[in-house]
């Protein structure tokens, strides 16, 4: 996941957790996600050395998903149905070197998967979209809406940073984040053309995550075009409440939405919450 820099942490400040901390609650959790449909209509496209996983399924107005750091799109697999039944195509694309797609091991960079996302787009001869993103998927679905505005139409953007002083520094105490690496490995090693290399991958996003992103509330600012929300669980435990709030009153006419009861694993903890919200932004 995005906050990967937390795991390597997590020894060290686990001391502090108290003898009685409970991780019964939602928030505390990480589900396992529901299957993909099996008619995926699944390519990939090779695209500045990577081979890029991505594939589409059913009809009417478009929207991308963009899932979390060291993810396939397995993790929509809550999501993809409720898509569906609303009338949308849904286009899913796996973040190059991460879950199907592939990578060419040079450092990994946000704005190289917004190049990559749009490679894709042209791929499909899709001319505009919205865009679900969900923490790194989120972050690189805000760069496109800086640097082209004019493919995205919305952009429902969960659990985003979008500079370093995001974090919030207590989430290495959180349950979640074991049970998210642990989630997270057993589905590479299942989906990935290259099983056996999970720790390399794994330690190019920490690498990634400890450089980026760096925009400034004047690039935020910028912004002009797409209709924005940005998203968080009222849990959120590796992101702070105050860079949310940030990035919602700095983005024009960005829209604050608080899911109740969940944190960064929000779309599994409580999928049809999740999902009404979601639907609810993008409309038909």
């Amino acid at each position: 996941m995005p906050r990967a820099w937390l795991w390597f942490m997590a020894p060290v400040l686990a001391l502090a957790l108290s003898a009685g901390a409970k991780a019964a609650d939602r928030w505390g959790t990480v589900p396992e996600p529901k299957p993909l449909p099996p008619h995926l209509q699944a390519q990939t496209l090779e695209h500045d050395g990577a081979r890029i996983w991505y594939a589409s399924l059913g009809r009417g107005s478009p929207v991308i998903l963009l899932p979390p750091g060291d993810a396939s799109s397995d993790l929509w697999g809550d999501q993809v149905p409720a898509l569906l039944a609303a009338h949308h195509r849904v286009i899913l694309i796996d973040s190059r070197g991460q879950g199907r797609s592939t990578w060419d091991g040079r450092p990994l960079h946000y704005k190289t998967m917004a190049d990559d996302v749009l490679a894709v787009m042209n791929a499909l001869h899709l001319r505009r979209s919205a865009f679900v993103g969900w923490s790194d998927g989120a972050i690189v679905s805000l760069i496109l809406a800086m640097d082209a505005p004019e493919r995205v139409t919305r952009i429902y953007a969960f659990g985003a940073n979008m500079d370093l002083s995001g974090f919030n520094l207590a989430g290495a105490l959180a349950p979640t984040l074991r049970l998210s690496q642990a989630l997270l490995e057993r589905n590479y090693a299942r989906v990935s053309p290259t099983p056996d290399n999970w720790k390399a991958v794994s330690a190019a996003v920490f690498d990634m995550q400890t450089r980026e992103p760096s925009y400034s509330a004047d690039d935020l600012a910028a912004i002009d075009g797409p209709r924005i929300a940005i998203v968080d669980g009222d849990h959120e435990e590796f992101i702070s409440r105050a860079h949310t709030e940030y990035l919602a009153r700095t983005i024009p006419g960005a829209k604050l939405i608080l899911l109740k009861d969940v944190g960064h694993f929000a779309p599994l903890q409580d999928p049809q919450g999740f999902n009404r919200s979601m639907l609810r932004f993008l409309g038909r």
